[in-house]
Order: C-alpha cells, then structure tokens, then sequence
C-alpha cells in the first residue's frame, strides 16, 4: 500500500506531462499540411509564411501565417494582423489585390488570407512584404524581400476597359483540376490607386473553355461565372472532357450588362483578348 502512495504522484505527474507534450504537439501540428515559405523576423518574434504550395507565384496564392515569440518559443494565439506586399519597380512602386488576415478556423496559432501578385519578379524588380501586428496592445512588424516568379501558365491578367480603368482577373478554382466538372472561381479587382486593388462587385464572367491542340474544341455543362456575396468571388462551373492544356477564353460584364473585355470565339475567331490557361 505504501508503495502505491509513492507511485501515484509519479504517475500523475508523468500524466499530465504526457498531456502537456500532446498539447504542444497539437499545435506543431496545424502545420503538418503546409510548406514553409520563409519567416520575417524582429527583435521579440518570428512571423512564419506557410502555403499549401511549395512556393509563392505570380497570380493567387492562399497564405498561412504564425508568429513565434523568440524569448519563450511560444506561438502567439490572439494577435490583429495587416499587411502590405509592394513591388519595387525601377521608376514606381505598386501594391496588389490581397484579403484581411483572419484566425484560421479550428486552429490555435494560425492566421491566414489571400495575396495576388500580378506580376512576377525579375532581375530588378522585386517584391517585398510587410507585416504589421499587434500582441496585448503592443505593436510589431517585420519585413523583407520574398521571392514571387512567373507561374508556367497564365493564372492572372491586368487589362483597362474603354475609360481607362485598370482590372486585375484572376484564377482562384481549381487549384487541383480534374476531368469532368470543376468548381470554377475567379477574384475580380478593379485598380484604383497603385496601392488600392477594391473587390468589382455584381459583374458577370461568361466563359469558353477550348483546347487549341484538339481542333479547339469546347466542352459541355460549363456556366457563367456569377459574383458570390459570401466568398466574393466569381463562381460557375468548369468542364475538362480530358487532360492537357485548356484556355478559359472568358467574357466581362458589369452591372448593366455592358461588355468590358473579352470576345466570343468563333470559327473565325479561336480565342478571347480575356483568358487564364490550365494544364493538367
């Protein structure tokens, strides 16, 4: 009996470390499905960027953040943060459509949002990105250069419309696509400033999907892509009768119903002025 009384405590104890131990893994493991892109430091914190991809790149990407206190090595649960991509051009500098940063559903350190660059860096123009955030009211923020290149197809375009007005279109859905039909979702941006990229709202995206290399064929049950006031994007449905490359020839009209950009292809024209292309 005696010997039981000294064993309970260690038990107990071993317990609620193996508790402890999970917990912390529980958090590490948020991660598990994301690659680390790179981390902006300061002096208290490093802000980590994770991605479901392996890179950033020019068009939409859906990016995770996490802020470690370098002090403790403890990851910050209820930090507020913003932030500011900037391209670095030889005579201006320019921002890019991007979300708010929100606290990531069912997760404890993560933060996340939405950043579409609309162009890719090169030899001497580069992007940077800063990151300013609050912990217990006080306020922080990191920066640094990050590497964005070319994607291999074309996920974003910029274009103006008959007044002058600059659009940034671009491919959000299917990031995995497959033959038969597909969630199809685009972001829409109208560029007031060079760094204001406002949500277009209430416009309508007719779409065409051809395949150049197969006699420029189409295919069935694709829709028009209507705007979504809960995800505000445009969103319709996408078919593949088969793999390979498809350009979306696609259509832009606003709110009266007044084309913006883009034409119909026909048998004497194969391809709209406004396209995103997929292979797969």
């Amino acid at each position: 009996m005696k010997t039981l009384i000294y064993i309970l405590p260690i038990i107990i104890a071993l317990f609620i470390s193996s508790c402890s131990s999970n917990d912390d893994n529980l958090i590490l493991d948020e991660t598990t499905a994301l690659n680390q892109i790179q981390t902006l430091s300061n002096t208290d914190h490093d802000v980590e960027i994770f991605s479901t991809k392996n890179k950033l790149e020019q068009g939409y990407n859906n990016i995770y953040l996490r802020i470690k206190d370098k002090t403790t090595g403890d990851y910050i649960k209820n930090a507020n943060l913003t932030w500011k991509p900037m391209m670095h051009m030889t005579n201006k500098m320019h921002s890019c459509p991007k979300s708010t940063i929100q606290k990531t559903e069912g997760k404890e350190t993560l933060y996340n949002g939405y950043i579409i660059f609309q162009m890719a860096e090169n030899a001497t123009e580069k992007w940077d990105l800063t990151i300013d955030y609050t912990v217990n009211t006080i306020s922080y923020t990191v920066n640094d250069k990050i590497t964005v290149p070319a994607s291999s197809k074309k996920k974003v375009t910029v274009f103006m419309d008959s007044d002058n007005t600059k659009y940034v279109l671009a491919l959000i859905n299917p990031d995995t696509p497959k033959v038969g039909l597909n969630d199809f979702k685009i972001g829409v941006y109208k560029m007031e400033t060079m760094m204001s990229f406002p949500i277009v709202e209430n416009y309508m995206i007719k779409q065409d999907p051809r395949m150049p290399s197969m006699g420029n064929h189409s295919s069935p049950n694709n829709t028009n892509l209507e705007y979504n006031t809960t995800s505000k994007m445009y969103e319709g449905d996408l078919s593949f009768t088969m793999t390979g490359y498809w350009k979306l020839n696609l259509m832009l009209y606003n709110n009266t119903n007044t084309l913006i950009k883009g034409e119909e292809v026909t048998d004497t024209n194969d391809s709209s002025s406004l396209f995103l292309e997929i292979e797969f």
